[in-house]
């Protein structure tokens, strides 16, 4: 994936999740990152800015993760959605992923699993 051109969008209900995320992202030289504070923003953003990529949590309040992925698959099959799973998550990681979620990364996450999940959808 192509850091200068690629557009990421980061879902998160918490500030400091989307901040550490997208400072991540910076640091990796990815620098269009939009960002959603819930499920139903996510959804909104996606069809407004069409992104390359999306990380999305899991637990978020308006609408889960899961069926926000479950809205953005019904509209775009190829979509890609990595989802942040905290522990205790294994079912709505497993349930994201069979609704079209491509990967998932454990929270807290390293510099180097975003990286590497970037580079495996170059």
């Amino acid at each position: 994936m192509d850091s200068k051109n690629s557009k990421i969008l980061i879902a998160d209900d918490s500030l400091l999740a989307r901040k550490r995320l997208k400072d991540c992202l910076i640091s990796l030289g990815y620098e269009n990152i939009i960002e959603a504070q819930d499920g139903a923003e996510a959804v909104e953003q996606y069809h407004k800015e069409n992104p390359d990529l999306v990380f999305m949590d899991i637990v978020m309040p308006k609408q889960f993760g899961t069926d926000t992925v479950k809205e953005i698959i019904a509209t775009n099959p190829e979509a890609i959605i990595i989802m942040l799973s905290s522990v205790g998550t294994k079912k709505y990681v497993e349930d994201s992923l069979k609704a079209g979620a491509k990967d998932f990364i454990p929270k807290p996450f390293t510099s180097s699993q975003v990286s590497a999940i970037l580079g495996h959808f170059n």
